[in-house]
């Protein structure tokens, strides 16, 4: 397998006004990311707002994305359940779509044991697909340990892991124990702020929040910091900060759906239960964004492309 190294954004889902999904908007996102540098793409993540949609919506969502791509960046497909039966499903899906590869979060509230998440993984592998493992405890309930994770690593079209545990000693841990002794395992920071702590210790790159509005930026500090330039790739970090704090204000993705309608990039409203930001946290959220240089001002009508 190919290791993944780089800046992939895990890609929103606009709406529009009535709370259907904006496919139009979606493609000129998709091209936004592609013609500013990024990694790659991953459509169907948390942030895209999967839970809410469904499977039409999604088949058309991956669709636009495989094609604009065209095998210029690789694909990465959001596939998870907390039905094995489905989480299989959607990376067959994945595969016949044409996608690089899927990423499978632990099954969440269920709350399996080890061998349950074992034998999780083990049968979403075996479609034959490259499988990066996504590790968040904090929606799921679940950590997956170091030496859970070496064992699943073990399998056939395991190809990497999505580390948003938010505990940089595990990382550190799941780069000596496996990524040290696997030099085709990827590990991905699944957290903005931690992508130069990562790197520093031997990381691969970012599964990104924040790119969907910054790819530029993201794809930069991203790159420096895997490639050692650790001068540069402080600079940015330290300059993308008030964002990397503003975007996690409340859940995910609704700051940066606001910053993105600040911007004047399509990505609308929310569906249930997510809900528009807080009117108290607008102008934190404004300033922050600002400070970032992301965007110069307020005005959604402001060049998106800026």
């Amino acid at each position: 397998m190919k290791k993944l190294r780089g800046a992939f954004t895990a890609l929103i889902t606009p709406m529009n006004a009535d709370g259907s999904v904006d496919f139009d908007g979606f493609r000129t996102l998709v091209r936004f990311q592609l013609e500013s540098g990024i990694s790659g793409l991953l459509p169907l993540g948390t942030t895209g707002e999967t839970p809410t949609l469904d499977e039409d919506e999604e088949d058309k969502l991956i669709d636009i994305v495989i094609a604009e791509a065209k095998g210029k960046v690789p694909v990465i497909v959001g596939a998870g359940s907390n039905c094995t039966r489905d989480a299989v499903k959607y990376v067959k899906r994945a595969k016949q779509k044409g996608a690089d590869y899927a990423l499978v979060v632990t099954p969440y509230y269920n709350k399996p044991t080890d061998e349950g998440i074992f034998l999780h993984f083990k049968a979403c592998a075996e479609v034959g697909l490259p499988v990066i493992v996504y590790n968040i405890a904090g929606r799921t309930g679940k950590n997956i340990s170091t030496s859970l994770l070496s064992r699943i690593a073990e399998l056939q079209n395991i190809a990497g892991v999505k580390e948003a545990s938010g505990d940089i000693s595990q990382m550190m841990d799941v780069i000596n124990t496996i990524a040290r002794k696997r030099s085709d395992f990827t590990v991905l920071s699944g957290d903005d702020a931690l992508t130069l702590p990562l790197a520093a210790l031997g990381g691969d790159g970012v599964i990104s929040v924040l790119s969907n509005i910054a790819p530029k930026e993201m794809t930069e500090l991203t790159l420096a910091a895997i490639s050692g330039n650790m001068d540069k790739a402080r600079e940015l970090h330290y300059r993308l900060l008030p964002a990397f704090r503003a975007a996690f204000i409340e859940t995910n993705p609704v700051p940066l759906k606001a910053a993105m309608n600040m911007k004047g990039l399509p990505a609308g409203s929310l569906r249930l239960p997510m809900c528009p930001l807080l009117p108290e946290n607008e102008d934190k959220v404004r300033t922050a964004f600002i400070e970032a240089g992301i965007f110069r001002g307020p005005s959604k009508d402001a060049d998106p492309f800026c």
